[in-house]
C-alpha cells in the first residue's frame, strides 16, 4: 500500500514538472503587447528650412512694396487725346488719373485741371501721358503779350508739300500771284508760328492761324487777304 502511494506521488511530480517549468519560461519572457516601440528620429532638412524662411521674407517684402505704392499714390492730370504742340488745350484732351509718381516729376495735382483748359502746349502731349508743368505754357492769354494771330487761307499748290503741325516755324512769303512776275531783290517773308490749321475752311482751302509779332500783323493780314503769299517750311525737329 505504502509502494502504491509512494509511486502516485513520483507521477504527479512527474507531471507537474513539466508545467512548472513552462510557467517559469512564460514568466521570463518578455510580453509582447507591452512592448513600445521607439520614437522615430526626425531628420532636420536645412534646405526646407532655408526656403521657408525666404518665402517668408519674400512676402513681407512684396507686402512692404504694395502699401507704400498704394500709400503714395497721388491724383494728377494725364492727356486724353494727342495734343499737338502750339494747340490749345482743351477739357476733353485731358483726364485725372491716381498712380504712385516719382517726386522728381513735376506732375499737375487732379484738383488743377481746370485751370489748365484754354492754354496752350509747349510741346507735343502724347495721349496716356502724365501732364507735367513744363509742357503747359504759363497763363491763358492768347495769343501772348506782344503777339498777334492771323489766318491765311491758301490752296494746297501754296502750302509745303510735308503737312503742317501746330508749333511748326514757318516763312509767309509774298508772291506776285499767277500772272505777275517776281520782281528783283529780297521776297517780303514774315516769320510765324502756326497754332491751328482749318483744312477746308475757305471753299476747299486750308486756313492756316499763324501766330506773328504785333508790328507785323497789320501786314500780313493785307497781304493774305489778297491771296497773293506762300508758307514755306525750313525745317523743323520731331
Amino acid at each position: 500500500m505504502s509502494n502504491r502511494t509512494e509511486m502516485t506521488k513520483m507521477v504527479d511530480r512527474a507531471q507537474e514538472a513539466p508545467r512548472e517549468q513552462g510557467a517559469r519560461r512564460r514568466r521570463s519572457e518578455p510580453d509582447p503587447v507591452s512592448e513600445v516601440a521607439p520614437a522615430p528620429k526626425l531628420r532636420r532638412r536645412p534646405a526646407l528650412i532655408a526656403a521657408s524662411v525666404a518665402t517668408v521674407c519674400l512676402g513681407a517684402l512684396l507686402g512692404a512694396w504694395a502699401w507704400s505704392s498704394t500709400s503714395n499714390a497721388q491724383q494728377v492730370v494725364a492727356v486724353r487725346s494727342t495734343v499737338e504742340r502750339g494747340e490749345t488745350i482743351a477739357r476733353e484732351d485731358l483726364m485725372t488719373v491716381r498712380v504712385g509718381v516719382d517726386p522728381a516729376l513735376k506732375t499737375i495735382p487732379g484738383e488743377e485741371l481746370a485751370g489748365l483748359v484754354g492754354r496752350r502746349a509747349t510741346m507735343d502731349l502724347a495721349e496716356g501721358s502724365l501732364l507735367t508743368a513744363a509742357a503747359v505754357a504759363a497763363g491763358q492769354t492768347i495769343p501772348p503779350a506782344g503777339k498777334s494771330i492771323v489766318g491765311v487761307a491758301l490752296p494746297a499748290s501754296l502750302l509745303p508739300g510735308e503737312p503742317l503741325r501746330s508749333g511748326d516755324t514757318v516763312r509767309v512769303v509774298a508772291t506776285p500771284g499767277q500772272e505777275g512776275e517776281v520782281t528783283e531783290g529780297k521776297q517780303v517773308e514774315i516769320e510765324a508760328t502756326v497754332v491751328g490749321l482749318h483744312p477746308g475752311a475757305d471753299q476747299g482751302k486750308t486756313v492756316v492761324a499763324v501766330e506773328v509779332p504785333e508790328a507785323e500783323a497789320g501786314e500780313l493780314a493785307a497781304r493774305a487777304a489778297t491771296g497773293k503769299v506762300a508758307i514755306v517750311l525750313d525745317s523743323r525737329e520731331r
